[in-house]
């Protein structure tokens, strides 16, 4: 018994110490430390994602501009699938095609508009400029000066041809780059269009078991949400384009069709594009009509994004990707710093699917209509192939699974999912 006792206060001696240690640091503190090392992982985790989405950039951006083409086009697709009850693959061809058809014609008027219309807009703004000069030369006598300006610009492109001619190498290697991202972005979209069920069931299957219907689930509400967000910023970039269209033909009607262009590709970037192509159209009416005509257009800009920002965006944008306007001004500012003009394009949409995903996976369902009951496709199966039905039973070792699953492959039964549902 002595020698129990003695062994006992040698144990309680020495785990003395390490207690009086722990005791010593506040709870404040080591729940800080605890959370310190798991942020630095994830900002690890989150730096080394954009550092590889950097790298592979010609091949990401193309997707990403793919899933967002597959998104409009798939009512086509669905139209021409189910009503007019052509093949699936057919109807993707379609509406890839008239995608394409659309596009040339817009870009085709466009052109014609802006080389008719800057014709008489580049002599009236010379003409301007040219009386500007003659009134700032005979008031300040600026001649002199001019001519001193003029050589040093003339040796300046002298000793920078090297410089010019590597800028026009780099020119033609972007072309290029963007003509190899055009042709992944069709091929992509067309696969999309054709089986977007069976490649978000092959995605899905390289996962662990244990996680693929919860990360399907997910998956299934972010493509709504994604659906959602691209419908709602289609119509507010046809109001501004139509609005401000209808004001530039007043002033500039050669370029009235261009600019509308302009603005509805730029209202894409939420907030700050609309304000950019807005102020385009200011200045072009500036140099063709002068500051009363530039003030009235300003008007007519503002007034659009009145109601822009204060009918459309609360009601349409925020019912499709609620978040709030602070959420959507950050993610464009942070897209366009780390990405430029792609970035800011693509900040909204992304967040927007990562709150749905993130909040889905923390048990806040947004779309509970979609029920859980989509069972995944199997991955070897295409979308127009058969329904297969095995005996009840099959073994677990053949990798086959019930009649009630396979029957659901290759099916019609889901045509009534929501927009944007990867089963459709």
């Amino acid at each position: 018994m002595p020698q129990n006792e003695e062994t006992s206060v040698t144990s309680d001696q020495i785990s003395t110490p390490h207690s009086d240690e722990a005791g010593a640091v506040p709870p404040a503190i080591r729940a800080a430390a605890s959370w310190s090392w798991r942020i630095l992982l994830i900002g690890a985790f989150v730096a080394a994602a954009l550092w590889l989405l950097a790298l592979l950039k010609t091949i990401v951006i193309p997707v990403a501009v793919a899933l967002l083409l597959t998104i409009m086009l798939t009512p086509v697709r669905r139209l021409l699938n189910e009503r007019l009850r052509l093949p699936r693959a057919l109807s993707a061809g379609l509406s890839l095609v008239g995608l394409i058809v659309v596009v040339a014609g817009l870009i085709t008027l466009a052109g014609q508009s802006i080389a008719n219309g800057f014709a008489d807009l580049r002599t009236q703004a010379v003409s301007g400029f040219n009386e500007l000069w003659s009134q700032l030369s005979a008031t300040f006598g600026l001649e002199d000066q001019l001519q001193s300006y003029s050589q040093d610009i003339l040796d300046q492109l002298e000793a920078q041809q090297g410089a010019i001619v590597s800028g026009a190498l780099g020119a033609a290697a972007t072309a290029g780059s963007v003509l190899v991202g055009a042709l992944i972005a069709l091929f992509c979209t067309f696969f999309f269009l054709h089986d977007p069920r069976g490649i978000w069931g092959w995605i899905v299957g390289l996962l662990p078991r244990s996680s693929r219907e919860q990360v399907n689930q997910a998956g299934r509400r972010g493509a709504v949400t994604l659906a959602a967000y691209t419908r709602t910023q289609i119509l507010v970039a046809a109001v501004d384009a139509v609005g401000i269209g209808i004001g530039a033909v007043f002033f500039v009607p050669s370029l009235a069709l261009p600019i509308g262009i302009l603005v509805f590709v730029g209202s894409f970037v939420p907030v700050v594009g609309a304000i950019v192509t807005g102020a385009i159209a200011v200045v072009v009416v500036l140099v063709s009509n002068g500051w009363v005509a530039a003030l009235i257009m300003l008007g007519v800009v503002l007034l659009v994004q009145q109601i822009e920002s204060h009918a459309l965006q609360p009601f349409l944008m925020g019912q499709a990707v609620s978040l709030h306007p602070v959420a959507v001004i950050l993610a464009v500012a942070a897209g366009s710093y780390a990405a430029g003009i792609v970035g800011a394009l693509f900040a909204v949409p992304l967040v927007a699917v990562l709150n749905t995903v993130i909040l889905y996976l923390n048990g806040h369902d947004k779309f509970p209509e979609l029920g859980d009951e989509d069972a995944l496709p199997i991955r070897w199966r295409a979308a127009d192939a058969p329904p297969i039905r095995l005996r009840r039973g099959a073994s677990a070792t053949t990798g086959a699974v019930t009649e009630t699953a396979l029957a659901d492959v290759g099916s019609d039964e889901n045509r009534d999912a929501p927009e944007g549902d990867p089963k459709r």
